[in-house]
């Protein structure tokens, strides 16, 4: 029986998700302290591709705020060497 890292590291298709998962992760790491606290907590790192980034908010007033911070994300990006040039906001449906 093989462990999900086992099975990771055997299917390239799955290394690529789980290193585009990893990567979703520390760019909301570093978009973080631009976020305003209290909005922090309903903010999640999405899917990432060659440019662009998804952050999935909670509701629409998150998402709204965040649309207005997307220049300062980029642009905090940017400076930590990323090669993000778009971001999406989506609200997520529970």
């Amino acid at each position: 029986m093989f462990s999900l890292q086992q099975a990771v590291r055997a299917s390239p298709v799955l290394a690529e998700m789980a290193e585009k998962v990893r990567l979703s992760q520390r760019l909301l790491e570093l978009v973080r302290p631009h976020i305003p606290p209290a909005l922090r907590p309903h903010v999640q790192a999405g899917p990432v591709d060659e440019q662009s980034w998804c952050l999935l908010v909670s509701n629409p007033a998150v998402g709204t705020k965040l649309k207005l911070l997307t220049p300062a994300l980029l642009a905090a990006l940017r400076v930590s060497g990323q090669n993000i040039h778009h971001l999406r906001i989506k609200i997520q449906k529970h």
